[in-house]
């Protein structure tokens, strides 16, 4: 069935809907920075080696009070999210296929994954031991996990497999907003108001963002009985992804898998970087990250436009040739902040191309008519990269003398690995 068969008047590109829509994808980009660049901290601060190597490079030792985990253990630990995501968010995403209630379709899960999330994250700072931190990291994965992929499903719901490059690099600058008023944000309650403070005021923001989309997004009318898809489910598309004789979209899911591993194992161990090697202290961290997010908000929309008119494959291409030859520079100039910041402002340009284009190119090689299926497809495999890259990445600092420095190369690598698995991806078969 071609999309156009399964269109409607809601579907019609509109600037104003796809801010609207992008505020439940803003709200869920303040959570994330904020939760990457303080728990590594809260759990790795006291550790008596990264306290030597800073004092032997004549450095600041931060003053933070943490549990004195590994390295490897901490990043595992920030993977608890992907581990639960990699089983829940596909499901949702499927489930939520099917769910049609006085709610809406999708609005459903929000409701439920929201007020979860938020109990969670806000206790987090309060934890006073490595189990009760653990168990607060818990409940708020749980909760994101649940609504996370059916907001990010309004994508394929509302707009038009044309318009989805372009809406997805609106939805992404909202994301961008949400992450910049993390970074900043959060960097300055941290450095302010104590620890607590950040956590607080992004489950604030959260709410506010889910409401704006809750209330402001419309969605389309149920699908008719004789336009379901026989086979719903993400599983049953995970077989026809893997029994095509094309094998792109089997590619494109191995390429998001490796490209995801090598961000998210430097997304875990940034702020550990900043602060356990170049002896920021946690609050600037935040603030410096979010020099990646500034220039990823200026390249969301032209990466959308560019993955329009030259076609998604290509753009994510060149976004991961960019990638990988500045995390290769990036591990040997980087000595302090301005190199620091520098690299960061790159990666954001050249991660924008990539990002902004990665969803729609799934839905490319996907059915209009599992939407929520196909978005659980990607999440699967971008969560399970957000669970092997951090853990991976983490042993590689552990064996390699706790140097953080190591994360830039082992991301040059999965990048390069990503860029070779895209060469194999061919255009999409029409509807």
């Amino acid at each position: 069935m071609s999309a156009a068969s399964i269109s409607n008047p809601l579907r019609k590109f509109s600037y104003r809907k796809t801010i609207i829509v992008g505020f439940g994808f803003l709200g869920i980009s303040i959570i994330w920075p904020i939760f990457n660049q303080f728990i590594p901290i809260f759990l790795q601060a006291g550790n008596p080696e990264f306290v030597r190597q800073l004092q032997a490079a004549g450095r600041e030792v931060p003053d933070v009070v943490g549990f004195g985990l590994t390295p490897a253990l901490a990043l595992f630990i920030m993977t608890w999210d992907n581990i639960i995501n990699v089983f829940i968010q596909p499901w949702v995403g499927a489930k939520s296929d099917q769910t049609w209630n006085r709610f809406g379709r999708r609005k459903p899960w929000i409701l439920i994954g929201v007020p979860i999330a938020v109990i969670g994250f806000v206790m987090v700072p309060f934890a006073q031991s490595a189990v009760a931190i653990a168990v607060f990291i818990l409940i708020t994965n749980f909760g994101m996990s649940i609504f996370r992929s059916p907001t990010v499903s309004w994508l394929g719901d509302l707009f038009l497999p044309d318009d989805r490059s372009k809406a997805n690099g609106i939805i992404n600058l909202m994301g961008g907003i949400g992450g910049l008023l993390a970074f900043f944000g959060g960097g300055y309650l941290f450095n302010n108001f104590g620890r607590a403070a950040p956590f607080i005021g992004g489950a604030i923001l959260l709410v506010a963002a889910a409401l704006v989309a809750l209330v402001g997004v419309k969605e389309p009318p149920k699908i008719e009985e004789e336009e379901k898809p026989a086979d719903p489910g993400f599983w049953a598309n995970a077989r026809i992804v893997l029994h095509d004789p094309n094998r792109s979209g089997l590619y494109v899911l191995l390429g998001i898998l490796l490209w995801f591993m090598a961000f998210n194992a430097l997304e875990a161990g940034l702020s550990s970087f900043a602060v356990f090697t170049l002896g920021i202290s946690p609050g600037n961290a935040s603030i410096f990250a979010g020099f990646v997010t500034i220039t990823f908000i200026l390249a969301a929309i032209p990466a959308g436009f560019l993955g329009t008119r030259y076609g998604r494959s290509a753009i994510i291409k060149i976004g991961l040739i960019g990638l990988t030859f500045t995390l290769l520079i990036s591990y040997f100039l980087i000595q302090g902040a301005t190199t620091f910041i520098t690299a960061l402002v790159v990666i954001g340009i050249f991660w924008a191309l990539v990002n902004v284009n990665s969803l729609p190119l799934v839905y490319d090689h996907g059915d209009e008519r599992k939407i929520g299926a196909y978005t659980g497809l990607y999440y699967f495999s971008s969560q399970l990269a957000a669970v092997l890259g951090p853990t991976l990445g983490g042993i590689v600092v552990d064996l390699l003398g706790n140097q953080y420095r190591w994360l830039f190369a082992f991301s040059t690598v999965f990048m390069a690995l990503a860029w070779l698995v895209m060469r194999r991806v061919s255009k999409p078969t029409p509807a």
